[in-house]
């Protein structure tokens, strides 16, 4: 049975990177017992893979990993067994079975995000930020210098980003990602502090992912409602 994973990262754990967020859940999943399906061969290893990498210091409502599980166990149970092993700052929220085809696979599905953007306290810009945000989206073009492992290109990020909105003292973002066009939001407020002509201090930005999308054709859904819980 495929099963789909969803769980949280706050505080401290927003500095773990993501090699060690997944031998962490290797070792809290056999703490919990969960009966796992581990690939055969010479060296087995769990049936687990993740939607999409989170970017050291960013916190996380909406993080998914795929899992393989021998018996079923249900939504309840596993919930309950998953988070009396998690440490501080990680929380599992959804355990959802998925259909057992390979087009179902998390990390092939992404195709938006949603975030949350802050500044830190008395690193706000001392200009009308809010005022300027509004003109900045209001853009049909936003070229950018994206670089890449091997070289640098300009493009125009604005038919990436799907919507925004401030939100009290808060700016939200829906943004392309995925394994093409994938778009952070740091390049995006990079891109604003140029427009405005204003420096942008280095960490004033508390970055918060609030969940993963996939394409349907009824819009965007969250990879968790494409499974179903598990009585």
């Amino acid at each position: 049975m495929k099963v789909r994973v969803k769980f949280s990262k706050h505080g401290a754990m927003r500095f773990i990177g993501h090699l060690d967020v997944m031998r962490y859940f290797q070792k809290a999943i056999r703490r919990a017992g969960l009966p796992i399906v581990f690939t055969e061969g010479f060296s087995p290893h769990m049936v687990m893979s993740f939607a999409s990498p989170l970017g050291v210091g960013l916190e996380s409502e909406g993080e998914y990993m795929d899992i393989e599980i021998s018996s079923p166990v249900s939504t309840e149970e596993a919930l309950e067994t998953l988070n009396a092993v998690m440490v501080d700052g990680i929380r599992v929220v959804d355990f959802r079975k998925i259909p057992e085809e390979k087009a179902s696979n998390a990390m092939a599905l992404v195709q938006a995000a949603d975030y949350l953007v802050k500044f830190r306290e008395g690193l706000e810009p001392s200009f009308d930020w809010q005022a300027k945000l509004k003109e900045f989206f209001t853009q049909d073009s936003i070229l950018v210098l994206k670089k890449t492992k091997k070289s640098e290109k300009e493009m125009n990020i604005r038919p990436l980003i799907y919507d925004w909105k401030l939100q009290d003292d808060a700016l939200f973002l829906r943004l392309s990602s995925g394994s093409s066009d994938n778009l952070k939001p740091e390049l995006v407020m990079d891109a604003f502090f140029q427009y405005a002509e204003a420096e942008n201090p280095p960490f004033s930005l508390l970055i918060t992912r609030l969940d993963l999308y996939t394409r349907t054709e009824n819009g965007f859904c969250t990879l968790g409602e494409l499974g179903e819980h598990i009585g």
